[in-house]
């Protein structure tokens, strides 16, 4: 490792301190809202589902005010495919999934796996799995299940708890984070 690459990793885990610092500091209704806030004029949101094939990369914030027809298409996009059914996603959870982004330091989109479930769906995978809770925050569009190829499950459920805005939970065996943007709370191995 060069010096300089040295350096580098030194500055990134003070600017990481420093960011979890301000998270557990900012007096705003959503903590990562807040995160954000200190991160710039803009918020944007990177995903791809590997079920439709379908990806997005939009800005959906700029200057203190969400874009309305950017919510949209992100609403379209964390739809529930199985029904071609869509909900308003809360925006408390975009902020989450955009601040756990930010302070992941990387540009790969996420592959969504899950957003918005109809009850019947949810249904269905409860079905499937004593892991699908009956009353899942999927169902009112405020949360979501995603992976990175280039950040292992660990390093994605230590970025999403350090936004201290919702629940937070890691399923290591398959391979993917739960983000929420209800009780801040935390499970999973």
């Amino acid at each position: 490792m060069t010096t300089s690459n040295a350096s580098l990793l030194t500055r990134r885990g003070l600017l990481r301190a420093f960011a979890a610092t301000t998270l557990i500091a900012a007096p705003t209704y959503s903590r990562a809202a807040g995160f954000l806030r200190g991160a710039g004029d803009i918020r944007r949101i990177r995903m791809y589902s590997g079920r439709t094939g379908e990806s997005i990369d939009t800005i959906y914030w700029i200057e203190g005010q969400y874009i309305r027809d950017a919510l949209k298409e992100i609403n379209y996009f964390m739809r529930d495919w199985r029904e071609d059914a869509v909900r308003a996603i809360d925006t408390r959870t975009i902020d989450i999934i955009a601040a756990t982004h930010a302070l992941l330091d990387v540009t790969e989109p996420y592959m969504l796996l899950s957003g918005y479930r109809t009850a019947r769906t949810n249904a269905m995978l409860r079905a499937r799995s004593r892991r699908v809770a009956r009353n899942s925050l999927h169902v009112k569009g405020e949360a979501n299940d995603v992976r990175l190829k280039t950040r292992s499950v660990s390093q994605i459920y230590r970025a999403a708890v350090a936004c201290r805005a919702g629940g937070v939970g890691k399923y290591s065996r398959s391979n993917f984070v739960h983000m929420d943007c209800g009780q801040i709370r935390t499970w999973g191995s």
